[in-house]
């Protein structure tokens, strides 16, 4: 008997793809340069104000959206490693998938947040970059264009091959829960709440992170 689960709610499955587009825009924009730049920083805003709203997502979104579910201790990603795994690692992120995800966020942060300060000394200068030293911009500026978006690449490049081996090898399509948002399996388990009103407290959510991001640029840019 089949079950059919709600493993992502739609706020998570909007901001998955909104991010990969966003991003995806952010690296052909920044290999454009010139008057790309505008969008280039634009896009920047986006991501950190989806980022801001994932972090909160993942305290108050649906059940395999909270970082809670998916935080793995390193025994516990040692045992997946070795092929000891739980039926529950197939409805969410597994140990190492969890890792992958938490790998992304995380640059994804650092690459936005060194943009702010960031100063190309041509024609490209972020919003806070006045507010800390030369040194400060300078290593913000290095990070930014000669490590963090290589990192990023390289984090994106092994997401995509994770998806083509669970594609191909295991017969898995991990792509289409993050489309519809439900998984069949072969044996019961939670679902993640998504309901109307769900939706409309992940909209209240990203009012609040559109807000924080406006107000930061506003305020100190």
């Amino acid at each position: 008997m089949l079950h059919k689960v709600r493993v992502w709610d739609a706020p998570t499955r909007w901001f998955h793809w909104l991010l990969t587009v966003a991003v995806i825009a952010l690296v052909v924009t920044a290999n454009v340069g010139g008057s790309a730049m505008v969008w280039h920083f634009r896009l920047g805003y986006a991501v950190l104000t989806l980022l801001l709203f994932r972090l909160a997502w993942g305290g108050l979104g649906g059940h395999w959206s909270r970082f809670n579910v998916f935080l793995y201790s390193p025994q516990e990603v040692l045992k997946y490693l070795r092929g000891k795994t739980d039926q529950q690692h197939r409805v969410g992120h597994n140990p190492v998938g969890a890792l992958s995800v938490y790998a992304l966020l995380g640059i994804l942060m650092l690459q936005g947040g060194s943009g702010l300060f960031s100063d190309d000394e041509i024609s490209s200068t972020g919003p806070f970059a006045h507010l800390v030293s030369g040194d400060w911009v300078s290593t913000a500026t290095w990070y930014h264009k000669d490590i963090g978006q290589y990192v990023l690449m390289a984090l994106v490049a092994l997401h995509v091959t994770a998806i083509l081996f669970y594609w191909f090898k295991k017969k898995e399509n991990l792509l289409k829960p993050m489309l519809t948002g439900d998984k069949l399996l072969d044996f019961p388990a939670q679902s993640s709440a998504d309901r109307a009103s769900d939706r409309i407290k992940a909209l209240v959510v990203l009012g609040v992170s559109v807000g924080i991001m406006v107000g930061a640029l506003k305020w100190l840019g």
